[in-house]
């Protein structure tokens, strides 16, 4: 419980952010990290078919969905700082952060 509030606490402050960013700035020209692209494309050849403008918690949580993002986030180690840290993300992508419509990734 204390790490997956630690995480929680660590998310929210980095979801203030970033959401402040794609907020002012058109999304399309932000890179917020130097292998963005990399990310995505690994991204998409891994979940070819999750759609990421409104989030199934099942496809996040379920243990067939835990098989496949460990395996991809463990892509990441030694790329990204923090690359294995849970992520606040917000279900509908059209809401901001609220209780309702945020989930904690892990």
């Amino acid at each position: 419980p204390r790490v997956e509030l630690a995480w929680a606490m660590k998310a929210h402050q980095h979801a203030e952010v970033y959401f402040n960013l794609i907020s002012s700035v058109d999304p399309k020209f932000l890179n917020l990290t130097k292998v963005d692209d990399l990310i995505y494309a690994e991204f998409r050849k891994t979940f070819r078919d999750l759609k990421i403008d409104v989030l199934d918690p099942e496809e996040l949580k379920s243990e067939p969905a835990k098989e496949k993002w460990r395996p991809f986030c463990l892509r990441f180690e030694g790329v990204v700082e923090d690359f294995n840290y849970g992520t606040l993300l917000r279900l509908d992508c059209r809401k901001g952060y609220t209780e309702e419509n945020s989930i904690l990734g892990e």
